[in-house]
């Protein structure tokens, strides 16, 4: 082996000093895109806009053409949705192999797409009997496709199928929904998939604020608010996904990941709804997945993020819908965010 030269000495050193300056984290953050409004950017400007602000991950409502053009060779990945509407269609293998073949395998590989959420938020007794049947259709087109192990099949769930919830160790999921969601979480861990599920504190805090302090929601406590045995919790965010973990334990589900597909606050519009509490919130939730330190239950595991969403969105209801939004319309952010996690306090271009 030959010494290395001065040179060469030198610039391995700088380049050592510069990654002990700027430590990279695991998780970046992404974000949501919604489209429900008349006066948005179109989906090659919205795109542009993930790469300029280093917005690594996006998730899609719908199989939208224009957008998935878009994403075609920016390595951004991709969850794309199966709509609600479309469940019971996507219930026969035929119509799932052709929905597959026009929305993922007509863009693959030059769209990295990651998973297909099947359903968003399903309510289990007005639909719910499609989703299981849709999942496992989509899963076999894949096969078929040989790309199941790269695309993973889910759905996203929201907390309302949540029963016991306090503390987060007792989290279950309700009786009533036993039926549609322990089936779907048998199938997720036989598929090395995972579990999408929105959580948002905002909802929390404004349906308890007696008992849920603002601090808590917006993970601002200076200390540990509550409890759980020896495991202490600074902030609801953290407080929920354990709750989703623990019901996840008790559906048979095990160490089942869990991507929290959706999260944000409003801006205005309602109760709490404020550009500082927005700014808080997004903000110091970004700041906690790209520290990629997990929850008090699943310590160390990072969490794979979606913000709740890239624009204000006018066509919404009620009034707080419209002002989830990241960015104006305009594309003009509302407040920096480091979205990339490649150094602390990057503003946002």
């Amino acid at each position: 082996m030959s010494l290395m030269s001065p040179m060469i000495q030198m610039f391995l050193l700088l380049a050592l000093f510069a990654t002990t300056l700027n430590p990279t984290s695991g998780e970046p953050v992404g974000v949501c895109y919604g489209m429900m409004g008349n006066n948005l950017p179109s989906k090659q400007d919205t795109i542009a806009l993930f790469r300029q602000n280093n917005i690594r991950r996006i998730r899609l409502f719908d199989p939208n053409q224009d957008a998935l053009n878009a994403l075609r060779d920016t390595g951004i990945e991709v969850i794309v949705g199966v709509p609600n509407s479309d469940l019971r269609s996507i219930a026969d293998p035929s119509s799932a192999r052709s929905w597959l073949q026009n929305n993922v395998l007509n863009y693959y590989p030059a769209v990295n797409f990651k998973y297909i959420a099947v359903g968003n938020e399903v309510v289990p007794s007005n639909g719910g009997d499609q989703v299981l049947p849709a999942m496992r259709n989509v899963y076999d087109a894949l096969r078929g496709a040989n790309l199941h192990d790269r695309i993973k099949v889910s759905t996203a769930i929201d907390m309302t199928l949540i029963g016991n919830s306090f503390p987060p160790s007792s989290g279950e999921f309700r009786g009533d929904v036993r039926w549609y969601i322990d089936p779907i979480i048998g199938f997720l861990t036989s598929t090395n998939s995972a579990l999408l599920a929105n959580i948002y504190t905002y909802f929390s805090y404004i349906g308890n604020p007696r008992d849920i302090s603002l601090s808590y929601a917006l993970l601002t406590s200076p200390s540990v608010v509550v409890w759980d045995g020896s495991r202490g919790y600074q902030n609801l965010f953290d407080a929920i996904l354990d709750v989703v973990y623990s019901a996840v334990e008790r559906s048979g589900g095990g160490s089942l990941p869990v991507v929290v597909s959706e999260s944000g606050w409003p801006s205005n519009g309602g109760t709490a709804a404020t550009f500082e509490n927005a700014r808080t919130y997004n903000t110091n939730l970004a700041a906690r997945v790209r520290e990629n330190r997990g929850t008090p239950k699943r310590p160390g595991r990072g969490v794979e993020t979606y913000l709740f969403a890239m624009y204000d969105e006018n066509q919404k209801n009620p009034e707080y819908e419209k002002n989830f939004g990241l960015f104006f319309p305009n594309k003009q952010p509302k407040y920096s965010i480091n979205f990339a996690g490649v150094q602390d306090g990057i503003e946002v271009e």
